[in-house]
């Protein structure tokens, strides 16, 4: 996570952030000044546990806010309500976020006020974890972020360097500008910073026909294309979703161009290109279609059956050859030797970058909510985490602004 002196604007924003009992709670007191200086409206609670390691009096005095910690005041009775917080919140920062919690959080345990608002959150949750390098190494705790970040929570992926006990490896918590510079482009998404740009996404698989019964197909969901035409829309630009058959919704602000074969995909999406600012290549297209297809079903006979494809038209490469200065970012899928194929492709149909995810990474792949991908341009590999769908759209989004011209 790369530290930033950069302080993003969150006026009028309001932010629960948790503390749970870690070593790294003393980074809260900078992490909540921070919030407090771009203008958050900082709420604060704690575990009983977090109490050992910062004073609820620190903490108090740097949110201008009560802190909250148990359920209900024992001087007076008053309910601290875990509903109620749930649904001021526009975002639920919990930093640092033990191990403990975590899978807590992943088997619903409410055994505390933290994890009961985590419960009945509406607003987006982000976990930024802090443990010693073999917690966070454990199976168990990988096996319990892959989770929430399948249900939808943001996680700021911790940094490489000393630990508290006095090794060296991943596990510290992130600095608090990197997850103050987090969360407020997280809450910034209202900004149009893509206003008056126009882009294609293709998404989905395509169907090719074999009769009136069968086809040819593959298992895409369209998850992916359609989380970046929504990041793209989000940002104000004007989007044309090329989709093939999926059983998703239109993104809001989206304009969506249903076609079922590879040669209606192609169609579609070279007169969408006319006139567009870039295009992301998401879709699965099938690289082969039947020959011939009956008007009738193919009867069960007792041989044999041969059926012979022909080459669909590559619309990569077409939107390639007629790219320009345009922004062209293209997918890879690949079950081996990922990098050699995908630097290939890079190579030959004119990408500024490609996204590549393989089928051996647990958590890739098809129809998940999750993705763990590598960017490939000319100057290198970045390789990202697992993350959400979402996430990675918002990522891929990020890469493309920089290269608009």
């Amino acid at each position: 996570m790369e530290r930033t002196t950069h302080t993003p604007d969150l006026k009028g924003r309001r932010i629960l952030l948790g503390i749970t009992g870690s070593i790294a709670a003393y980074k809260a007191a900078m992490l909540c000044r921070l919030l407090v200086t771009a203008g958050a409206e900082v709420r604060v609670v704690m575990t009983p546990l977090a109490k050992q390691f910062i004073t609820p009096l620190t903490m108090a005095t740097l949110s201008k806010n009560p802190i909250l910690v148990e359920f209900f005041d024992p001087e007076n009775g008053a309910w601290n309500s875990h509903v109620s917080l749930g649904e001021w919140a526009d975002c639920f920062l919990i930093a640092p976020a033990t191990a403990n919690t975590l899978a807590k959080m992943v088997g619903g345990v409410a055994d505390n006020l933290l994890l009961t608002t985590y419960l009945s959150a509406r607003c987006p949750v982000v976990v930024a974890p802090a443990m010693d390098l073999d917690m966070y190494a454990h199976v168990a705790t990988q096996q319990n972020l892959q989770t929430l970040v399948s249900r939808g929570v943001r996680l700021v992926e911790p940094a490489e360097g000393e630990l508290a006990s006095g090794l060296h490896g991943k596990g510290r918590m992130a600095e608090p500008e990197a997850i103050v510079a987090y969360v407020g482009k997280m809450l910034g998404k209202d900004d149009k910073t893509l206003k008056g740009k126009r882009f294609v996404v293709t998404a989905g698989a395509t169907i090719e026909p074999i009769d009136p019964v069968r086809f040819i197909s593959n298992h895409s969901s369209g998850k992916m294309g359609y989380a970046i035409a929504e990041e793209l829309a989000q940002r104000g630009a004007a989007v044309t979703l090329v989709s093939g058959r999926t059983a998703l919704a239109t993104p809001a602000g989206v304009e969506r161009v249903d076609v079922l074969s590879a040669a209606e995909m192609y169609d579609a999406a070279v007169a969408a290109f006319e006139g567009a600012d870039g295009a992301v290549m998401c879709a699965a297209v099938a690289d082969y279609t039947p020959m011939e297809v009956s008007d009738r079903k193919l009867k069960k006979g007792d041989g044999e059956l041969t059926i012979q494809l022909r080459r669909t038209q590559d619309i990569a490469a077409e939107l390639g050859s007629r790219k320009g200065d345009r922004v062209l970012v293209g997918f890879a899928l690949e079950t081996h030797d990922e990098e050699v194929h995908a630097e290939e492709k890079l190579a030959k149909k004119s990408f500024d970058f490609i996204v590549l995810n393989s089928l051996r990474d647990a958590g890739a792949g098809f129809r998940g909510d999750t993705n763990k991908v590598t960017f490939i341009d000319a100057l290198g590999h970045e390789e990202l985490p697992l993350l959400s769908k979402r996430e990675v759209a918002g990522r891929i989004v990020d890469k493309m602004e920089k290269l608009i011209r």
